[in-house]
């Protein structure tokens, strides 16, 4: 048959080609994207509850420091029979830890808790303020009056001298070590005078007052006979209620010299010969071999935060400037 244009024979159609996967590439990157997206909000989600619990702990022991949690219930059914320890370390005076403020309700703790068997008070002190010494050795006696059963030790670290020997002798018993610094029952009250300076300088002091004894120990101002015998009465009559209180306290034990209350001070050995204290030991071993009860439980007032932080920047010591040019020269145990 002969071809006609009409029925010319059709070319074999080629093979089919698949068509290429429209978009695979796209959608494999936006899967990577997505994950990487993911992985990273669980890291900042794990990274956010991190920086939240460690805001939540400083924030707990913060206040933990700021108020002085405790957990063992005012019973202490928790702590179980134990020695109350309290420390008192520096000067005594109206900030610290020896001050009334900090002690005394350490040991309105230690004496109320059902718990605690005894009472020592760790002294390192080379004394301070008759005032603050004073109130806590009130404290003291009142505290043993009211709870007959629970005795009192106060056991000497470096020195127990002046304001820290005031309250020591309160105590039932005092233990030192044979080295320790003990005594210096007496009372001073110190200052300058710059009068002859002034002169010399050429500088006038004008002091007005209303009071003819209102420029009292005035550094400035020279000082009068009278001034200074009223000065000097002052500091007996402090004197006379410190012996009063190491007598009391001391009783029949205590074995008096023209020395013992002329301020001067002893080691512990010898104070130990004189009675003013009455045996060596440690915190532990007075807890161990004479109260018998070795569990210690620190009852010491801490600082808290605030306080630590005002310190750091100076605050302290920036108040002390001014409390001495406010306040003037004031008798002291030391």
């Amino acid at each position: 048959m002969s071809d006609t244009p009409g029925n010319q024979p059709q070319a074999p159609a080629p093979a089919s080609i698949p068509a290429p996967v429209q978009g695979s590439w796209e959608r494999e990157t936006l899967e990577k994207l997505v994950f990487a997206t993911v992985k990273e909000q669980r890291a900042a989600r794990r990274w956010g509850i991190f920086f939240k619990m460690s805001f939540l702990l400083l924030a707990f022991f913060a206040l933990w420091s700021l108020y002085d949690f405790n957990f063992t219930g005012a019973d202490g059914e928790l702590l179980g029979k134990h020695t109350a320890l309290i420390e008192i370390n520096g000067t005594i005076e109206d900030e610290g830890s020896g001050s009334a403020d900090a002690v005394i309700p350490a040991l309105n703790k230690a004496f109320t808790d059902v718990e605690s068997v005894a009472v020592v008070l760790r002294i390192n002190s080379p004394g301070g303020s008759p005032v603050q010494a004073g109130a806590i050795v009130d404290e003291i006696n009142r505290l043993k009056r009211s709870f007959p059963t629970k005795p009192v030790y106060v056991v000497v670290d470096e020195i127990c001298a002046s304001g820290g020997y005031y309250i020591a002798a309160a105590a039932d018993q005092i233990f030192v070590n044979k080295a320790s610094i003990v005594g210096s029952v007496g009372v001073l009250m110190d200052g300058f005078g710059f009068t002859g300076t002034m002169e010399k300088l050429g500088v006038e002091r004008r002091l007005l007052t209303a009071g003819e004894n209102k420029g009292f120990l005035d550094p400035f101002s020279p000082q009068s006979d009278k001034h200074k015998a009223h000065a000097q009465a002052m500091l007996n009559e402090i004197h006379q209620q410190f012996i009063a209180v190491v007598r009391a306290g001391r009783g029949k034990r205590l074995k008096e010299t023209p020395e013992t209350f002329s301020g001067l001070f002893w080691s512990g050995a010898r104070a130990v010969d004189m009675g003013l204290a009455d045996g060596f030991g440690t915190v532990e071993s007075v807890a161990r071999d004479v109260i018998k009860v070795e569990n210690l439980v620190d009852y010491t007032a801490h600082e808290g935060l605030p306080e630590r932080v005002l310190k750091k920047f100076g605050a302290s010591v920036g108040q002390g400037a001014v409390k001495s040019l406010y306040h003037g020269s004031k008798p002291a145990l030391r």
